[in-house]
């Protein structure tokens, strides 16, 4: 599907997305800011799962496919190509999904109360962009190496000891980054992160689910169904069921 509509000014809205909406194109810039839940996204072959923690930014004219995992609603501001000239644009661009700190987060829950005055949050669309680009881990950064290394390979044997030794930090000094950059500590990360990979295999993939708990990082099929039970209230085969079923 292309979208070539014309925008004279950002447009700011929330959209909830269904489990497949098919490929979309479209000529101006968009952010995806989820406000809750979360949504998998595919631009042009680079793949994430975004929540309130991390967002997107599809270039003008991309390819794009999303698909919400769960209940979801998310922040979507359309940018006109023409109106791209805040300095952060380049590097959102250039990196299409970013980390959304504890500033960006408290702001776009903000814009997304207020969302039906668009006049007046129209102004805020240049704060937001700067918050984004100043909260989000630098790729120099110590902590987004070590990020990126756990989101690799999420069932090693990662504890915040083994994870402040690979970022060459104290435990001390890696629980203030966290507290810093993500607004929480490595345990809560490395936990919500193992989860969604596993509940991602488990609704994407036939694997069997004793492999996927250990393949995430649980100890067991009981750890995973424990802290899936807990986050969901529902079994890993529950939810593959009710996953597959909302797809079909």
């Amino acid at each position: 599907m292309l979208d070539w509509r014309p925008m004279d000014a950002p447009s700011l809205h929330v959209r909830s997305y269904g489990a497949d909406l098919g490929a979309d194109r479209h000529d101006y810039a968009q952010l995806v800011l989820p406000l809750g839940g979360a949504v998998l996204l595919d631009i042009e072959g680079r793949r994430d799962r975004l929540d309130v923690l991390r967002g997107a930014c599809v270039a003008p004219g991309a390819w794009h496919a999303q698909a919400g995992d769960g209940p979801n609603a998310s922040l979507i501001l359309d940018v006109d190509a023409g109106a791209l000239s805040h300095p952060a644009w380049e590097r959102l661009l250039e990196r299409p999904f970013m980390a959304l700190g504890p500033g960006a987060r408290k702001l776009i829950e903000f814009m997304g109360v207020m969302r039906a005055q668009p006049d007046l949050l129209a102004g805020w669309v240049p704060l937001l962009l700067d918050t984004i680009a100043l909260d989000a881990p630098r790729p120099t950064s110590r902590l987004a190496a070590l990020l990126a290394r756990v989101d690799a390979e999420p069932g090693l044997a990662w504890t915040t000891e083994t994870m402040a030794r690979c970022a060459g930090l104290s435990v001390s000094r890696l629980h203030a980054l966290f507290r810093t950059e993500l607004a929480t500590s490595p345990h809560a990360w490395l936990r919500d992160l193992r989860l969604s990979r596993a509940r991602a295999w488990l609704a994407e993939t036939s694997r069997p689910i004793a492999d996927i708990a250990l393949a995430a990082g649980f100890s067991d099929q009981s750890a995973l169904t424990r802290a899936l039970r807990d986050a969901t209230g529902m079994t890993p085969g529950a939810y593959r069921r009710a996953r597959s079923a909302r797809a079909s």
